[in-house]
This record gives C-alpha cells, sequence and structure tokens, in this order.
C-alpha cells in the first residue's frame, strides 16, 4: 500500500471577507453564493424560485462547513483499480464519518436550511450520529412593529450533546434574540458539553454579531453577507468592524437593509 504525503493532511478552507469582528465572525461573500443570495432577496424573485435557492446556497454553506470544521479521519479505499494494481488503493484524510452532529431546527424560517443540513449529513457521515431538534420560536413585537423578544412555544431535543457539533442553520440574523435564546437552551437546560457551536446564516447584521459574540464568545458564526446598509457612508468605507459602535443593519422595525425581506414569510407564503 502506497501513501502519497500530499493527502494525509488536506488543507482546510481559511479564507472570507476581511473584517475585524473577531476569529470566530466567517463571512463567505464568494462569487457564487453572494450571485444565488442576490437574486434571492429581488423583489421578483418568488416561489418556487425562492426555496430553490435557498436550498443551494445551504448545501453549499454545508460543503463549506464541513471542510472547514468537522472532525476528519485517514480513509482507506480499493480503487476500481485495485484489482489491476496493488497499489490501486487511495490512502488519504476524509471527513471523519464516526462523529456526532446535532442539527438545530429554529422553526420559523429554519425548517428549509436545518433540513438540507440534516439530510446532507446523513449522506456524508454515519446516520446513527446525526439528530436533528426542532425548536418552536416566534418574534415578539410591541406596538411601534420593533422586535422586543422571542416566544418559545415548545422544543423537540433528542438527547444531550456531549461531544457533538452542534449545527443552526436559520436565514437571517437580524437581533440575534432567537440565536441567543436557543445557545442558552443547549448550554443551561440540554445535558452535555457540546465540541463546538455553529451558527450558519445567508446574512447578519453588525448588530447581530456584536449580540451574539458578547453573549457567546466561543460560538462561530459563518454567513454568506454581512448586511450594515443604514452605516454612515465613511463606515462603509471601512473595513467591517473598523467602527463597529457606528455601523447599523437594522430599520426601526429591527428588518435588515439592505436585506431580502422577512425569510419567514417569503419562505412560506405567510403574509402574518
Amino acid at each position: 500500500m502506497i501513501r502519497d504525503r500530499q493527502y494525509q493532511a488536506l488543507p482546510r478552507p481559511t479564507d472570507g471577507l476581511k473584517h475585524k469582528y473577531g476569529s470566530k465572525v466567517n463571512l463567505l461573500s464568494f462569487p457564487y453564493p453572494m450571485s444565488l443570495l442576490t437574486e434571492l432577496c429581488a423583489t421578483n424573485t418568488k416561489q418556487p424560485r425562492v426555496n430553490q435557492l435557498v436550498a443551494m446556497l445551504f448545501d453549499w454553506l454545508l460543503g463549506e462547513i464541513a471542510s472547514r470544521e468537522l472532525r476528519m479521519d485517514t480513509v482507506t479505499v480499493n480503487t476500481r483499480m485495485s484489482v489491476y494494481n496493488r497499489e490501486g488503493v487511495y490512502v488519504g484524510q476524509g471527513v471523519d464519518r464516526r462523529q456526532q452532529v446535532v442539527v438545530v431546527d429554529i422553526a420559523r424560517a429554519g425548517i428549509l436550511p436545518s433540513q438540507r443540513f440534516f439530510d446532507g449529513l446523513n449522506q456524508l457521515l454515519e446516520p446513527d450520529g446525526v439528530r436533528q431538534d426542532h425548536i418552536f420560536m416566534n418574534r415578539i413585537t410591541g406596538d411601534s412593529g420593533k422586535v422586543v423578544g422571542v416566544n418559545v412555544s415548545g422544543n423537540k431535543i433528542g438527547g444531550p450533546v456531549e461531544d457533538a457539533t452542534v449545527i443552526i442553520p436559520d436565514p437571517m440574523g437580524a437581533t440575534g434574540g432567537s440565536i441567543i435564546d436557543t445557545l442558552r437552551r443547549y448550554t443551561d437546560e440540554v445535558p452535555g458539553k457540546p465540541r463546538k457551536i455553529i451558527a450558519v446564516h445567508l446574512i447578519v447584521t453588525p448588530e447581530y454579531l456584536k449580540n451574539v459574540t458578547a453573549a457567546f464568545p466561543d460560538v462561530t458564526v459563518y454567513a454568506v453577507r454581512l448586511d450594515r446598509g443604514l452605516s454612515p457612508a465613511e463606515v462603509l468605507e471601512e473595513i467591517p468592524g473598523t467602527s463597529w459602535d457606528k455601523e447599523r443593519g437594522l430599520n426601526e422595525q429591527q428588518y435588515i437593509v439592505p436585506g431580502g425581506g422577512g425569510f419567514g414569510e417569503i419562505m412560506n407564503n405567510a403574509w402574518v
């Protein structure tokens, strides 16, 4: 059996949009996902194209996160050439199929993203190690339309999270209220210490990043796009995070600008 040195320690992707939000924040603003996200946010994009684009984006994010965050292992595979040549055996690194992963659905706009991750991970890993939890949550708004909190009506959490990678795919990171409530639930109420907790979004705001990283500095955040469209013009000329206190991505009703509207509404055709 011959081992090719170049495949014994595969490189992990490390780049992304340059920013000053800290090492736990990853902004994957590359041409392919940004092009899909631009179409998704356009005023003339309707169903079924909306959910097709959401599925494509979260499938792409799963590939990125698997390459960057999941445990690796050495694999040995007899290729089809092994019947002709004894060297026809591949030995190299791959994702460790035996690891534990818990995907968390925030049932509002996170159902489809979570399902894409769950289905994809069941193909990549041993299915016995992959679980999907559900948290039923909605935002609470005041008389002015501003978000004042979250309401959790129930959950289905399938067990402990000891040494598991916990992944929370949710399209929009606006204020961080939903993610923070979910993180508190898993850190305070669910038995076991997870190996890592990862929040995955299409769009986040500076306000979201400030709130989440302050409350849970060990949580890793991934997003395709950072929206800070209500920031002063001079701030928009700076590297993101340089003047974090002056950056704004939320309007008075705490919707994201430029954003894409309420993804919970457009993904479900439920305008309430």
